[in-house]
């Protein structure tokens, strides 16, 4: 109580801390992948360390990560261009597991980064690999909660390479 009444505002920041780390915990034990089960590891042995949290994973943490970093890809050497972003795709990063960088393999995309793709490379055919089992269900349902039609057609794509109906 005392240290508390010295420094008010002390409280404040260890509470939104420790409701930080809760949320991140409960991601972990929630995960859900786009097919129902347990969320599965996007990184492979042998490339760079993907998710926000670089764990590997497609993890949704909420407000922490502002991308929505959710959906699994094989990267293509083109989706940085694609996507309008700065060329970190062809960079070493890194590796999951061992020292060292690694070439990017499978890796959390950004919602959004994801829709722009389809909608400037050609449609969900230009898409080489969605890795369903490591896509978090996070990606499903902001799609399904957008009338955008980029959204609609990220669904649509979702849906048809994850065999959901």
């Amino acid at each position: 109580q005392a240290v508390i009444s010295a420094r008010p505002g002390a409280f404040a920041v260890v509470l939104a801390a420790a409701m930080g780390l809760l949320r991140m915990a409960s991601a972990l034990v929630d995960a859900e992948s786009v097919l129902g089960s347990g969320l599965a590891t996007c990184s492979r042995p042998g490339t760079a360390t993907t998710g926000f949290a670089r764990d590997g994973l497609c993890r949704d943490l909420g407000g922490e990560d502002a991308g929505s970093h959710h959906v699994c890809i094989r990267m293509t050497p083109d989706f940085c261009r694609v996507t309008g972003q700065p060329n970190w795709c062809a960079k070493k990063l890194p590796c999951m597991g061992q020292a060292g960088a690694c070439p990017i393999g499978n890796w959390c995309v950004c919602q959004w980064a994801f829709a722009r793709y389809l909608q400037r490379a050609g449609g969900c055919d230009a898409l080489p690999d969605v890795v369903c089992d490591a896509t978090n269900i996070a990606a499903l349902r902001a799609y399904e909660g957008s009338d955008l039609p980029e959204h609609k057609a990220a669904l649509a794509c979702l849906k048809r390479r994850c065999g959901l109906s």
